[in-house]
């Protein structure tokens, strides 16, 4: 014995539902889920991603001002005195991962001292022999670790004892 397939209303496949010339697609309400899965995941892997290329470019500007204190200090050994300019160690032509030049100010023997020399929280001077620094990604700074300016400023203190961003002294 042949048995019918039972339907509903008449209706013998899924087609009924679709309209004319649908057969394969997206509904709009399923376009609309995957855009605001998509929206969602980039909001929280964008930020990351750049925060991730900001951390490189810091360290990488540690890395350059380590090894730029080297070179100074061994400067400093030849000739028993630290170099007026980069330029009298053949470091002027350096930048930092932002595209701007090291700062540099000669502090030791230097009478009177010089204007612009960083300072920590309480005002007192980070460095004794000299300052190195990067300006960092805003490209704007100021002496004093306590200026707005100065907080992403990537900097040598304490004669050298420290490398790193003002936030972090």
């Amino acid at each position: 014995m042949k048995q019918r397939a039972h339907t509903s209303f008449g209706a013998t496949n899924a087609s009924v539902f679709r309209a004319k010339g649908a057969d394969s697609g997206f509904t709009l309400l399923e376009l609309v889920v995957t855009a605001a899965l998509i929206g969602t995941l980039s909001m929280i892997i964008i930020p990351r991603l750049f925060g991730y290329a900001e951390r490189v470019r810091s360290t990488q500007a540690e890395v350059d001002i380590a090894e730029m204190d080297a070179d100074l200090a061994q400067f400093g050994m030849d000739f028993n005195d630290l170099p007026d300019t980069l330029a009298d160690v053949g470091l002027d032509g350096l930048v930092d991962p932002w595209g701007r030049p090291y700062e540099y100010l000669k502090i030791l023997g230097v009478s009177p001292k010089p204007k612009g020399q960083r300072k920590d929280h309480f005002l007192v001077p980070v460095n004794s022999d000299f300052d190195l620094y990067s300006v960092g990604p805003d490209g704007k700074t100021g002496a004093p670790f306590t200026d707005k300016k100065a907080r992403d400023d990537i900097v040598r203190a304490s004669n050298g004892s420290f490398i790193g961003p003002v936030s972090e002294f």
